[in-house]
């Protein structure tokens, strides 16, 4: 549209004139009209816009324009007649209620944000069944006033449950992972307030809420155990609660995976946290622990029967024997015989796709392109093909094959998992950077020969083989890869003060590639969270923010940042 192109450009008299025009052929629409008398105002021309206003309410009886009368009056210092119609406006609802959704709005629009919560809080006392919760909780969010947000929002929640999820959301831009933080305290206080006067799973469910984003899983896990007793339809949730808590806190998930396996009576979800309390079991295992985790295995296997049922349990137990006891055949005998199960197509994918890691381990790279391609031509365009795709890809690169990888990675970029086209697209700028750079294409081989042994979990040989990389690559673009690829080794080996040396270096020397971002992200999370160097921490979350908007780690390295910094987030 013309006019609203001239008034964005700030072309206020051709705004104007076009505006005219339109409202001369459509005098009812409520935009034209605002827009004639914002134009008016941006040019100073208050006593144009008063008299069409006056104009205009002679004809149209609708008393939000009193709103817009009175805040040019506010724009011409005239405060005392500026207020008369402010109150002459909110008189109106007193006369029917409905008015208050123009009036109310017109406030809002121009920031008279008390006149609106006056506005709503008339209307919602004349109509009880008016619901202005959100638009209260967001005013007073806007003044700062947070307890009468939370409560607004805590009522609207609790008049239409449908709607938690966004009351979540909304919360969420107010309160912080530290439990001590001034909103997070009195938003808990609230909770148990209400819980305590009128008793609801509702004010549980908010609790656990909390608690996650505080990281508290224990206390989550208590509300959770609350709401189930009263409503023991599914443990999904405590489950949930349970896989976040794997994550940060293994004890508390241990003990949850535990309740879910004592209160259950669906094999399903027990055999699940079967699995998971193993899995749990492998992070904190050394090797000499591994005996029992197989042992355990067998166990479950034996109680559980080996049936279709259990297949991601027998998927499990084979990549343990093969990824951590180094036992391939073992392995790939037991997937082979689980293929002979009454499996869907899908479910023999997905053996098929372990059964082909496995033989990655082994580099019988052209055995293990059989299943993949087998994969990719029973369950075309599924995401578990296009995984397979690009385990093909990875296949051939881990081969020296990269001109075959770089094909099945062009395909891949378009793919509708954004994991896969996440990977695909790293892996691809991996090798197109570096295929030039010599005929032989020596670094790009070992890079990928360390690859695979990362792969392999031979994480030992994988640091030497980048050590000699760094060492005889000096000026090649790929040592900015192999020191980033090295420095998640070290931590994966818990060597943070190496890691830490590998990450400067990157932030010191490739300040403009591609992973600046990570390097900033990872050594700023190995202070905060290893080394309680939270000043560090903050610096460098800081520099992700101002330099790097476009990152992934953009949100979290903000939300990062205003914790440690002691934010009170309002």
């Amino acid at each position: 549209m013309l006019a609203k192109d001239y008034f964005q450009k700030g072309e206020y008299e051709k705004a104007l004139i076009e505006y005219k025009k339109l409202y001369a052929e459509s005098s009812s629409n409520i935009n034209y009209i605002n827009q004639i008398i914002s134009t008016h105002q941006q040019l100073e021309q208050y006593d144009e816009a008063e008299l069409f206003l006056v104009k205009l309410m002679e004809r149209v009886k609708y008393p939000a324009f009193l709103v817009e009368l009175g805040y040019n009056y506010q724009l011409k210092n005239d405060f005392q007649r500026a207020n008369e119609n402010y109150q002459k406006a909110i008189s109106f609802i007193d006369v029917k209620p409905s008015h208050v959704f123009g009036i109310a709005r017109s406030f809002q629009n121009h920031s008279l944000l008390d006149q609106a919560v006056i506005s709503y809080e008339k209307a919602t006392t004349l109509n009880p069944d008016f619901n202005f919760n959100v638009q209260l909780a967001q005013i007073y969010g806007e003044q700062g006033n947070i307890e009468k947000m939370f409560n607004s929002y805590l009522n609207f929640a609790d008049s239409n449950p449908i709607v938690v999820r966004d009351v979540k959301r909304a919360i969420n831009d107010f309160i912080s992972e530290d439990s001590a933080n001034e909103n997070n305290v009195l938003f808990r206080k609230l909770l148990i307030k209400r819980m305590q006067l009128e008793p609801d799973i509702l004010w549980n469910e908010l609790l656990s809420w909390l608690f996650i984003q505080q990281k508290d899983f224990k206390k989550a896990f208590t509300q959770e155990k609350a709401i189930y007793k009263r409503q023991p339809e599914s443990l999904s949730r405590i489950e949930e609660i349970a896989l976040m808590a794997s994550n940060e806190n293994q004890k508390i998930a241990q003990d949850i995976f535990n309740y879910i396996i004592e209160t259950t009576q669906d094999t399903q979800t027990k055999l699940k946290a079967h699995q998971n309390l193993i899995k749990i079991n492998i992070k904190e295992s050394s090797k000499s622990n591994y005996g029992v985790i197989k042992s355990r295995y067998l166990e479950l296997l034996k109680t559980f029967g080996e049936q279709p049922e259990t297949l991601e349990l027998q998927i499990s137990y084979a990549h343990f024997l093969a990824f951590y006891l180094n036992e391939t055949q073992e392995a790939s005998k037991f997937l082979e015989t689980s293929l002979k199960m009454p499996l869907t197509t899908l479910e023999k994918a997905k053996v098929k796709l372990e059964l082909g890691d496995i033989l990655i381990l082994q580099e019988k790279f052209n055995k293990a392109l059989i299943y993949y391609t087998q994969i990719q031509r029973n369950l075309k365009n599924s995401t578990i093909s296009q995984e397979a795709r690009f385990k093909v890809a990875k296949a051939s690169y881990y081969k020296g094959d990269f001109k075959w990888a770089e094909s099945q990675l062009k395909i891949l970029k378009a793919s509708t998992s954004q994991l896969i086209a996440n990977d695909a697209l790293d892996l691809k700028l991996l090798i197109s950077d570096n295929k030039y750079e010599d005929s032989l294409q020596t670094a790009l081989k070992r890079y990928a020969k360390a690859d695979l042994l990362a792969f392999q979990n031979r994480n030992d040989e994988a640091i030497i083989l980048l050590n000699k990389i760094l060492e005889e690559h000096k000026t090649e673009p790929i040592i900015a890869q192999a020191l980033y690829k090295q420095a998640q080794l070290f931590e994966l080996k818990s060597q943070f003060e190496k890691a830490i040396v590998n990450y400067q270096a990157i932030i010191d020397n490739y300040r403009d590639g591609i992973l600046i971002d990570d390097a900033l992200y990872h050594l700023a999370e190995i202070y905060e969270k290893q080394l309680n160097g939270s000043e560090k921490a903050k610096a460098l979350y800081e520099k992700i923010i101002f330099n790097h908007a476009d990152s992934i780690y953009f949100v979290d390295a903000r939300k990062r940042y205003r914790t440690l910094r002691g934010d009170a987030i309002n």
